[in-house]
């Protein structure tokens, strides 16, 4: 099943930290001195790769991409140009003949532990937007969206068991890890020309893929145009801001009420979001609210925004299963 977590909640009033930890300065690079401020991404993700660690060798795959919804258009940010040097590239959210939402032409890129993800995270951060504004000096202008796709890799007739001969189940997840890695690698060859020996061939048969995502969302934060006092280009950002989050409460108050519509192509941010925050998924929102008496209208709406959160009831979420052989039962 697919999981969301979020923080949502008034500009300033601590997503970026809450989601990210204390980054650097200038090179906005993580800081891991202090463990104990790490932000919900990094911990997420170092307690992803722990989970994988424990499982057999090659069963697992994680790529990663990192996109910004910003005026409504989503922008890839690990997106090269032909010398390698990374700049953000215009995307559309489509939705698939399945019904899922999906991002033709996104980058993504694999990583084997949290430290290569977080280098990435950071290389992508360098282009987000932000603008100062009355409320904060470094205001996010755009919605950040870190997804995780992690791919397991099983076998059509083992799901769910062991192998019975440990030496066949060590050397078919070797080698389902070898061929598995130059598939993804490499498009333009089909893994069966690499497939050569019986064991391999074994393996790709048997192989079957099943993906679920991890999305990590740091909202851009609602804003009051008198409180912040942008103008110009900003005040527009702010009006596409405001719009989005909009649409997020009226998906989340659609799916509360069991409504037969779910109106998620209102926004790009809920469409992009759509496999994540509806159908069979978990969903987290981390609320921040600013202590000051000030933003006493602010807290109130963003409280309003998670109560409509919290009407949501979607029962026990179920994972994707294969049939099992009847042999095997």
């Amino acid at each position: 099943y697919n999981v969301c977590i979020m923080a949502y909640g008034q500009t300033g009033s601590g997503k970026t930290y809450t989601m990210l930890g204390p980054q650097l300065e200038g090179n906005l690079a993580f800081s891991t001195e202090e463990e104990s401020q790490l932000g919900i991404i990094p911990r997420a993700t170092q307690e992803v790769f722990r989970l994988i660690s424990e499982k057999p060798p090659g069963s697992y795959w994680v790529e990663v991409s990192v996109v910004e919804v910003y005026n409504n258009e989503i922008f890839d940010l690990l997106a090269k140009d032909s010398y390698g040097k990374v700049f953000g590239v215009k995307r559309d959210v489509v939705t698939t003949r399945e019904g899922k939402s999906d991002v033709p032409l996104l980058t993504h890129e694999t990583v084997e532990n949290a430290s290569e993800f977080l280098h990435l995270v950071s290389r992508g951060l360098q282009l987000r937007v932000t603008h100062p504004t009355l409320v904060h000096a470094h205001s996010s202008r755009s919605h950040l969206v870190v997804t995780l796709t992690i791919t397991t890799v099983v076998f059509g007739d083992n799901f769910g068991t062991l192998w019975e001969d440990e030496q066949t189940n060590q050397r078919l997840n070797k080698e389902a890890s070898c061929t598995f890695a130059h598939k993804m690698r490499d498009n333009k060859s089909t893994s069966s020309s690499r497939a050569s020996s019986p064991v391999q061939l074994e393996a790709t048969e048997k192989m079957k893929q099943v993906k679920t995502r991890l999305q990590l969302v740091d909202l851009a934060g609602s804003e009051c145009v008198g409180m912040s006092g942008v103008t110009g280009a900003a005040l527009r950002e702010t009006s596409f801001i405001n719009r989005s989050l909009s649409a997020l409460a009226d998906v989340l108050a659609a799916i509360a009420e069991q409504r037969a519509h779910v109106p998620y192509r209102n926004s790009k941010l809920t469409h992009l979001l759509q496999d994540s925050v509806g159908g069979d998924a978990k969903l987290l929102v981390m609320l921040c609210i600013s202590p000051g008496q000030k933003y006493l209208t602010e807290s109130m709406q963003s409280l309003g925004f998670g109560t409509r959160a919290r009407q949501v009831q979607r029962g026990q979420v179920k994972k994707k299963n294969f049939p099992v052989p009847s042999k095997g039962k």
